[in-house]
């Protein structure tokens, strides 16, 4: 497995051989701040590494439990990115997302479609979807100058709940401090332990391929009852960064 660094307006330093340290200076709310380890940077989605039945375990700590912007580790198919290589287009157009991670987000954010899921904190999520192209599934997609109008925002998101379906529940620890995280994808369920304890188990399982990715960022994204749509970075006063050690991923 070939680990790729992406680093924009932070850094990625590896000591002793095994920990990394994803950081991100403070500033202010006008430039996007990322340090992300993943495994398909260069791949096509059709060719990420990973499919169940597979397991992520790794120990990790981030600096603050209340870091501006999100972090986390887990796999994804990475569905909003459009991404050009040498040889042409390697991911032309967005997808709807798959993913199972440990995923935290601070209150600026809304990332769920559900009313009745924790929409930011620290979570234990999975979100699984149709491989089709969105813009087949949900044609309004098109339109999304339309956006601006809630009623139809409103509308849109829940079309977009009744395709995606999801979940999650907000997990209750010291994140400062070094925790063991496992994540057990399997083809019908995705089983989360912290410290060696199940802490939480689901049946929404994503699709694969997915890639791996681990990444701190200043970066956040509402999309809220109302149909009111936000997105942007946020400052900080303070430096921010997550260690991670132990990183083992292996197909069962």
């Amino acid at each position: 497995m070939k680990i790729y660094q992406q680093a924009t307006s932070g850094s990625i330093i590896i000591n002793n051989g095994s920990l990394w340290r994803l950081e991100i200076p403070p500033g202010k709310p006008s430039r996007y701040r990322l340090a992300q380890l993943d495994d398909y940077s260069k791949l096509q989605r059709g060719y990420f590494l990973w499919k169940p039945p597979t397991t992520l375990n790794l120990r990790a700590r981030v600096s603050s439990q209340n870091i501006p912007g999100t972090w986390g580790f887990g796999y994804w198919n990475d569905p909003f990115s459009i991404l050009t290589g040498p040889g042409g287009m390697i991911r032309p157009y967005p997808v709807f997302p798959n993913a199972a991670w440990f995923f935290f987000a601070s209150p600026d954010n809304y990332l769920s479609f559900r009313s009745d899921k924790p929409s930011c904190g620290f979570l234990a999520a999975t979100f699984s979807s149709p491989r089709v192209s969105p813009f087949i599934q949900v044609p309004q997609l098109a339109l999304f100058p339309m956006l601006i109008f809630r009623s139809w925002s409103r509308k849109l998101r829940s079309k977009l709940s009744e395709i995606i379906q999801e979940d999650s529940t907000k997990l209750d620890l010291d994140v400062t401090q070094w925790n063991n995280y496992s994540l057990l994808w399997k083809p019908d369920s995705v089983e989360f332990c912290l410290n060696g304890n199940n802490v939480f188990t689901t049946d929404i399982s994503p699709l694969g391929p997915l890639g791996l990715v681990i990444w701190l960022d200043n970066q956040y994204a509402a999309f809220n009852p109302s149909g009111e749509i936000k997105t942007g970075v946020l400052k900080s006063s303070t430096p921010a960064w997550m260690e991670i050690d132990e990183l083992d991923v292996r197909q069962d």
